[in-house]
């Protein structure tokens, strides 16, 4: 199969600077909800690489399971590959392709756990086979087979016939706060537009604190790239 051959031009629109807002999280959350008003299949869907301690990179589809001003949330067993691989290097990388818009957006960041508290909010929010589920996979660890997989999800399901299922203690929720973002939007002859975003973080002195206290404030550069 000559794959050399397999092109297509990217003819949905240009990307200008005015039409991007001040703040990447806001430009995110105007290109996700249109993403969704165009019925993508799994508009959340988001690319997940880490780095082990030795510099091996890997990488995973995650959902997006919260967006706020702090960052990108999703969730994992604490005993996943993702997992130990965030708790040996935190400096992540997100990654959402909206390829029926000729769109992607590359996010650069640091993953933090989130509260046990926040993490139970969402976890009964899940369909309860969703949470037996969470139960029943010691999620990258070897497995012979997949009867056992189903046996122990029939096991956890008898075990919580009756109640709520709690949350397991290996489970849990990262935010990825972002340090840049990317905008990426296919052009014709490949001269796509893409605009990056930047963290700056400038030191000023609070007015109102009689003692001059220096307080930390991030803005965002922005700057466009050559395709």
């Amino acid at each position: 199969m000559d794959i050399d051959q397999l092109r297509r031009e990217y003819l949905h629109g240009g990307l200008h600077r005015k039409n991007l807002r001040d703040n990447p999280i806001d430009q995110f959350e105007h290109w996700l909800q249109q993403a969704v008003d165009a019925k993508l299949p799994d508009p959340t869907a988001m690319n997940l690489a880490t780095v082990s301690a030795d510099g091996q990179p890997s990488q995973r589809i995650v959902l997006l399971k919260k967006l706020d001003q702090q960052g990108f949330v999703f969730f994992t067993n604490l005993g996943s590959t993702k997992a130990q691989q965030i708790s040996e290097n935190n400096h992540v990388s997100l990654h959402f392709a909206w390829l029926e818009l000729d769109r992607q957006v590359i996010i650069s960041g640091e993953a933090e756990r989130i509260s046990t508290a926040e993490t139970l909010g969402y976890f009964l929010s899940r369909p309860k086979e969703s949470q037996l589920a969470a139960w029943a996979s010691r999620q990258s660890h070897p497995i012979s087979s997949r009867v056992l997989l189903e046996q122990k999800f029939a096991e956890i399901k008898h075990k919580f016939s009756k109640g709520e299922v709690p949350l397991p203690s290996f489970w849990g929720g990262y935010r990825v706060t972002p340090k840049s973002m990317e905008f990426w939007q296919g052009g014709a002859y490949r001269l796509h537009d893409r605009f990056l975003y930047s963290q700056q973080t400038a030191s000023q002195t609070e007015s109102s604190n009689k003692q001059g206290a220096s307080t930390e404030k991030t803005q965002w550069q922005l700057e466009r790239l050559a395709p």
